[in-house]
């Protein structure tokens, strides 16, 4: 018998499970490099108006298709279209790439477990600077480690979900999103007394616009979308679990800033560690597991800090990953009828078993070394370039063209004003959603499987 919908105990509690589901590693692994690699305070201002005209309107949408059908992603397109309406494929869009991207996800936030066990126990500062490159290396091509860390982050995040909307999501994103923002404060207080962090702050946001390529623009446009979780219908799912009286546009707006501030004090924390160490801004995905660790471990009290910043770590990823088990698991319930155990276990363990190959893809094995002389990359590599670069621009593109062109104007006029203050904003919303986004995103697409 089909569980009763459950509904967020209070509009904050919606507010940080969903600030908490587009806070993750992007925002404070990819985020810094990014802005680093194209110059600053340029592409940071490129990016919030990126935010504002594409990431917003998507997100608003994602959260109306969830209120108005109050379904997951399969059920809401089907119920808002028709049974057999061709729509459903960007349903089942979101739940597979939900389910692919938290196979690897899991992987990365495993090494953040491991090196946040480093830093409590000092033996990461231990390593010395000239040890980082080789530790990492060692974490990367490690099967067993990689797997066993993949399964303890699949368990924690089974554990949350288990507890259902309001005392597993709702509970832990009230104490886990609050704990993220205090030590992110710990982290930039200390930034802030290092002589670099003038130099930082400018780069941040100062206006380098002679570093800004037409590349830079379509990279700040493609993370604003990633960033804000948008694609995979997890903002559908956390929709769905809204009452009719909450202001969905408010709501989004204040998403929007929560995750675009955590990006930005990363990057404020970050770069004048840097500086500080006469480090490049620009260094790529090992900026978090390599460059950092080696800054750190010169600081006085760096066991503290390396411990304070992998842990803001973990907790990015956590509160990530339980949405994107939540849209599997939301599926069986509403599409199987399953009970949330039921529902819970069967997909966390089998996202769990698909991540296995993702765990041992930097070992010699077949997923590893294997696949990359086969088809020139490894199993982690290759689902990662199918997500990112397929699967969540298509889901956002048929969530936008959807909402804007085949929702019927009642019902979409008529959730986007309910609970709401800022009515005035809809005529906005809907232009942006019809006009703007859609071409945004088929530049994102584009853009990301490398034809411009």
């Amino acid at each position: 018998m089909a569980e009763q919908r459950a509904h967020w105990g209070s509009k904050l509690g919606f507010v940080l499970a969903a600030a908490g589901s587009a806070v993750g590693l992007g925002n404070i692994w990819k985020f810094p490099y990014v802005t680093g690699r194209n110059g600053g305070g340029a592409f940071v201002l490129i990016y919030l108006a990126c935010v504002a005209l594409v990431g917003l309107p998507v997100m608003v949408a994602e959260i109306l298709l969830g209120r108005a059908s109050q379904k997951s992603p399969v059920g809401a397109f089907r119920d808002l279209s028709r049974p057999r309406s061709p729509w459903v494929f960007f349903g089942l869009l979101g739940v597979a790439g939900s389910f692919l991207l938290l196979s690897y996800y899991s992987v990365v936030a495993g090494w953040a477990l491991h090196y946040s066990w480093l830093s409590l126990s000092g033996a990461l500062v231990a390593q010395g600077p000239n040890g980082m490159q080789p530790l990492f290396q060692q974490v990367y091509e490690s099967p067993l480690l990689n797997l066993s860390y993949h399964l303890l982050f699949m368990g924690l995040t089974i554990l949350v979900v288990l507890g259902g909307v309001a005392k597993g999501l709702e509970r832990w994103s009230r104490i886990l999103m609050p704990a993220l923002f205090v030590m992110m404060l710990i982290l930039l207080g200390r930034a802030f007394m290092l002589d670099g962090f003038g130099r930082g702050f400018e780069f941040v946001f100062g206006l380098h616009t002679e570093q800004l390529t037409g590349r830079g623009v379509l990279e700040a446009l493609g993370q604003a979308f990633f960033s804000l979780s948008l694609g995979m219908g997890a903002m559908i799912t956390y929709g769905s679990y809204l009452r009719r009286e909450d202001d969905i546009m408010s709501a989004a707006i204040t998403i929007s800033v929560l995750d675009t501030l955590i990006a930005l004090l990363a990057a404020v924390v970050l770069f004048p560690i840097l500086f500080s160490y006469g480090m490049e801004p620009a260094q790529g995905p090992g900026l978090v597991f390599i460059t950092i660790p080696i800054a750190l471990s010169q600081m006085p009290a760096g066991s503290f800090l390396a411990s304070v910043f992998f842990l803001l770590l973990v907790f990015a990823a956590l509160t990530s990953s339980i949405s994107m088990l939540e849209v599997a698991t939301s599926y069986f319930i509403d599409e199987r009828s399953w009970s949330r155990a039921k529902a819970t276990l069967v997909s966390g363990g089998a996202i769990a078993a698909i991540g296995i190959p993702a765990a041992l893809a930097g070992g010699p094995g077949f997923f590893g070394a294997g696949m990359t002389a086969l088809v020139g990359a490894n199993w982690f590599d290759t689902v990662d370039y199918l997500v990112s670069n397929w699967f969540l621009p298509l889901g956002g593109l048929g969530i936008s063209l959807f909402t804007a062109w085949r929702l019927d104007d009642a019902i979409r006029h008529d959730h986007f004003l309910s609970g709401s203050k800022l009515a005035f904003f809809y005529r906005a919303w809907l232009a942006l959603l019809r006009l703007v986004v859609p071409f945004a995103i088929v530049l994102v697409l584009l853009h990301a499987v490398g034809v411009i």
